[in-house]
């Protein structure tokens, strides 16, 4: 004769699954050694064009014009949402049109991705970035 399951057998097995399921974006996350370069530290003075208050990493992107007056779109990555409060930041720390300067570490890949390590304001005020990377001296 075969026996039948408890009917709490599935409850279970489809919550634990459910848990893995959902803790596997955390697993997936890269370390800031793995996409960044601290022998490639960046700095760079332009135009906020937009922030991305988002998890787990926030992200502005700015204008930044060359010599030869050439534009790019940088994308700085910075720390999450919490962190980034813990640093003094909210969502309109940044606005589109700010003009700053903005100190990081560049991507491995050189693409015009980089990890914001502190960010100065019109104003003369800096705030630090909380990314990964804050156990680095500056």
């Amino acid at each position: 004769m075969i026996k039948a399951k408890k009917p709490g057998f599935l409850s279970a097995a489809a919550f634990t699954l459910g848990l893995i399921v959902a803790t596997a974006p955390a697993f997936a996350h890269h370390s800031f050694s793995a996409e960044f370069d601290t022998n490639k530290p960046i700095t760079l003075t332009g135009t906020v064009t937009k922030l991305e208050w988002t998890n787990p990493h926030a992200h502005f992107y700015v204008s930044v014009s060359d010599k030869g007056g050439t534009t790019a779109t940088w994308d700085f990555e910075l720390g999450s949402p919490n962190g980034l409060a813990r640093h003094g930041w909210n969502r309109s720390s940044l606005k589109p049109g700010d003009m700053i300067t903005v100190n990081g570490y560049r991507a491995k890949d050189g693409s015009n991705l980089a990890s914001a390590r502190s960010v100065t304001l019109a104003d003369g005020s800096k705030i630090f970035a909380g990314s990964p990377d804050d156990s680095q001296t500056q």
